[in-house]
């Protein structure tokens, strides 16, 4: 299976601007992404999609491939349709969408989500961890998911789910295996292409998630579980521990 990696890349991040091209510890955050994902074993290639030609050239200057897209598209998933397009849809059977936010993304964790979409049947593919602390159950800012007895997302939402109807003292997360997703995704070219094409959902609106379009839409999407975990950059104290840690004081 030829399997493409692309990396979404917008400059006009609303809490964080010019996001991509922010420092930490001398690279910046694209070419920490590009670098870790070049490490994956299951891709065949990597670029990223970008609407802003500061990017573009950024990324080019470090040796990367970038393509231009429409400064339009509502999500990361029309994004990486556009891409996928200019490059030639038929010469891959699947595309991961790498996070452009995560610098120090595990390629394990890559080659993780490549496994969930080569198994039969599968179309859609995602990630997702065991929940560990209680906090996680309480933030919204935390997706958890459940699944069916195939690993098949039923839904996801911002709050805890299950409820748990019965609970006895003591922390939640050991009373139930709550799982709180991985923003990772992997399509099939025919998948992307038909999602690309389906408009927002009622549920979709409601918890601001666009996954739920999918299942909505009777689509399923398959969930495989890491252990690798998940640092995303998205507001100016997230940078400060991004420094640190590439500093080695993380």
């Amino acid at each position: 299976m030829r399997i493409l990696g692309i990396i979404p890349a917008r400059h006009a991040s609303t809490r964080l601007p010019g996001k991509p091209l922010v420092d930490i510890g001398g690279k910046s955050m694209v070419q920490r992404v590009v670098e870790q994902a070049r490490l994956c074993t299951n891709l065949a290639g990597v670029v990223v999609a970008t609407d802003d030609p500061r990017i573009a050239a950024h990324v080019s200057s470090f040796g990367g491939k970038a393509v231009s897209t429409s400064p339009d598209h509502p999500s990361g998933t029309d994004r990486c349709w556009e891409a996928l397009v200019a490059l030639g849809a038929s010469g891959y059977d699947a595309v991961v969408n790498i996070q452009g936010d995560e610098p120090f993304i595990a390629p394990e964790q890559i080659d993780e989500v490549c496994a969930c979409i080569a198994q039969p049947g599968v179309s859609i593919a995602t990630l997702a961890q065991v929940v560990a602390d209680d906090r996680d159950l309480d933030d919204p800012g935390e997706v958890l998911i459940t699944v069916d007895a195939r690993m098949n997302a039923l839904y996801f939402s911002r709050t805890a789910i299950p409820f748990l109807r019965n609970p006895v003292p003591g922390p939640r997360h050991l009373q139930f295996r709550f799982l709180k997703h991985v923003g990772l995704y992997a399509y099939t070219t025919e998948a992307l292409r038909r999602i690309v094409q389906l408009l927002p959902s009622s549920l979709e609106r409601a918890e601001s998630l666009e996954q739920l379009r999918w299942i909505e839409n009777g689509i399923p999407v398959r969930v495989g579980l890491t252990e690798h975990p998940s640092f995303c950059v998205d507001t100016p104290a997230d940078l400060e521990r991004a420094r640190q840690w590439a500093a080695g004081r993380g």
